[in-house]
């Protein structure tokens, strides 16, 4: 399952400490304009190495366009979208050869498949992103052209908010070895109504399940969440007039349909499983030992699983934009 979408499909690639990572896209419309510049400016908000906030390792992540536009334009071709992973640093992770750090992939992997890359763990590692964020760009710049737009903020870290503590808050757990994780939300605006479809196609339920797709990601809310299991449906409802609906408690999505009001997402991001401290576990022959992980991790995922979240929204809606596009033309 490296493939997302059904009309605007993307397979992502590579692996953490491989010579790259990357994307194909195939589905895409032709005419777009499209060039590296519509592409990297959201891969440089998720790449490492440029805050005390985030992971040291210092990658550029460099997009390349192999195939599909011509002459500035896309072709209807498959695109396909490289990013070259320039400081690798596998021997920090030799001692993982043999050992499964807790709260990663290592274990599960391991039971799957009979073999794992313990490299930064290979395919689990937040590195795949890359490609999805490579894709999401290219959805995004699509859907902008259609009026719609879409942004992400951090609600919160470790429960703090305001920029000053959530930075705090960051710092202290790194320098104590270890990491804290926290809630992101994700509006889109300008959607029209009609996208997504009923039963088992439900617009939220495709954008739920894109967001879980998310590695660090461990819960989705909709609309006001888990919040209206505490409510009334009077209180919950949201009134329609004339002029349009009163509130926005569902989020934007109405039986799986877009209402044509923002479509509000929120996740909550797990802390980051990489500690410096001290932790048990047990090797590949079942034996237990303590492991104390070294490299260059991230203290919080927050901060740079924004665009990544963002682009995992793009890619839902001009999947159901497309799909909606067959029964209009």
């Amino acid at each position: 399952m490296n493939t997302f979408g059904t009309n605007f499909r993307i397979t992502t690639f590579g692996e953490s400490h491989g010579p790259a990572v990357g994307a194909v896209i195939d589905g895409c419309p032709s005419g777009l304009a499209l060039g590296t510049g519509d592409i990297q400016p959201l891969l440089d908000r998720r790449r490492p190495g440029t805050s005390a906030l985030v992971s040291p390792r210092d990658e550029l992540d460099r997009v390349e366009i192999l195939s599909g536009v011509f002459e500035g334009l896309t072709t209807g071709m498959p695109i396909a979208l490289l990013v070259r992973n320039e400081t690798q640093e596998p021997k920090d992770y030799e001692e993982l050869r043999t050992l499964f750090r807790p709260g990663h992939a290592d274990f599960t992997y391991q039971q799957k498949y009979g073999c794992r890359d313990h490299r930064g763990g290979g395919r689990s590692s937040g590195r795949e992103t890359v490609g999805r964020v490579a894709a999401g760009a290219v959805a995004i710049k699509f859907l902008a052209e259609k009026g719609i737009a879409i942004s992400g903020v951090i609600v919160s870290v470790h429960g703090k908010t305001g920029t000053a503590a959530i930075e705090a808050e960051i710092l202290a757990a790194k320098n104590a070895g270890d990491s804290v994780g926290g809630i992101v939300e994700i509006t889109a605006r300008g959607v029209p109504a009609g996208l997504g479809d009923p039963v088992f196609g439900k617009l939220d339920a495709q954008i739920a399940g894109a967001m879980m797709g998310i590695g660090a990601v461990k819960g989705v809310e909709i609309g006001d969440g888990f919040e209206v299991a505490g409510r009334f449906g009077s209180e919950n409802n949201d009134p329609i007039t004339k002029n349009g609906f009163a509130s926005n408690h569902a989020g934007g999505i109405l039986g799986g349909i877009s209402s044509g009001q923002e479509i509000v997402v929120r996740i909550a991001v797990k802390p980051t499983p990489s500690i410096a401290k001290p932790q048990k576990t047990i090797d590949i022959h079942g034996n237990e030992a303590e492991i104390s992980i070294k490299g260059r991790h991230d203290p919080c995922i927050v901060p740079r699983i924004l665009p990544v979240a963002e682009s995992m929204l793009a890619l839902v809606l001009i999947d159901s934009w497309l799909e909606q596009a067959k029964y209009h033309r």
